[in-house]
């Protein structure tokens, strides 16, 4: 089996990569890598109902949707990735399980997909995809993760977006560090990359030119794309209520194929153009904040809504 040891910490290209190694090589792989603050959506997710849009948003977290199930999950650098790549299913958790054994920490494999403590606290969550035959096993382990941070991404809002996409499970979660004060995340990193090399008998694998190339192509067309993003959310109506100093305006629309679809506005407001025509030149408009904004530079919002400035429309939305 080949290691690969990545530095790279864009979610887009790390997913890009995982996909790579999936479906368009056919050597066995074990892959240790990490995001800077992301939000990793499961394939058949609903993007906005996973979590705090408005948070998001203002923190410029990237939204990104891997090819496996499951249920969205928050990394930064304090969260530790794996992957595996085989031609056939093993029982992977175990090799991390064995690892962190050697380090001193009894988990344990309980749910689906969840490895805890035996006190039921959740540090790694994993999912499987499987290709033409070769199978991809990757998971995370919370090692120093900010909880803050994850608490306040993975906000869902169950009553603004409405639909019949994959909700995750909330579960009790702990960081790993705790249980390793002497360790820092990079130790955490070398511990695994020592003990998993040695069982399964690993050799470094260094990237190709055309490794490279092919991974870059796959982030454009794909993992840095809204339209794979969002687009492949699930159908949902949306509806928020938003009071401004110049009156209070209710949005009401559905998202398909990740575009607004039958926007509807109401509210005490007063306007000199009818709101309807607003309406039609938002009508299959990407829903993602900055095409929103994009679009909304272009319309003299004054004359639909006195006094409401775009970017309050724009929240109004988001």
């Amino acid at each position: 089996m080949y290691l690969i040891l990545d530095s790279a910490t864009d979610p887009a290209w790390n997913l890009a990569a995982e996909e790579y190694l999936l479906t368009r090589r056919h050597e066995p792989f074990f892959r240790l890598w990490q995001n800077a603050d992301s939000v990793i959506i499961g394939r058949h997710q609903n993007a906005w109902s996973e979590m705090d849009v408005d948070y998001v948003t203002r923190e410029h977290i990237p939204v990104i949707r891997r090819l496996t199930g499951g249920g969205a999950v928050f990394h930064d650098r304090g969260n530790v990735n794996y992957s595996f790549f085989d031609l056939k299913d093993r029982k992977f958790t175990d090799v991390i399980l064995t690892a962190l054994r050697a380090m001193g920490i009894e988990g344990q494999c309980s749910g689906r997909n969840d490895l805890t403590l035996a006190d039921g606290r959740k540090f790694s969550g994993t999912a499987i995809c499987r290709h033409k035959g070769r199978v991809l096993e990757h998971g995370t382990l919370l090692f120093n993760a900010s909880f803050e941070r994850l608490s306040a991404t993975l906000r869902p809002r169950p009553e603004k977006f409405a639909g019949k996409a994959v909700q995750s499970v909330r579960s009790r979660v702990t960081n790993l560090s705790g249980l390793l004060p002497a360790m820092t995340v990079r130790d955490f990193i070398a511990a695994l990359n020592h003990h998993i090399s040695a069982s399964l008998a690993c050799e470094p694998y260094t990237y190709t030119e055309a490794d490279l190339a092919a991974i870059a192509q796959l982030r454009a067309e794909r993992y840095a794309n809204p339209d794979w993003n969002f687009g492949a959310s699930p159908a949902c109506s949306v509806t928020n209520v938003r009071k401004f100093p110049a009156g209070l305006l209710e949005a009401h629309f559905n998202v398909n194929g990740g575009r607004i679809r039958d926007l509807h506005i109401f509210g005490d407001y007063f306007f000199t153009r009818p709101t309807e025509d607003f309406c039609a030149l938002l009508e299959g408009c990407p829903y993602d904040d900055k095409t929103i904004a994009d679009c909304l530079r272009t319309v003299a919002i004054g004359e639909y809504f006195s006094g409401i400035e775009a970017a309050e429309i724009r929240s109004l939305l988001m």
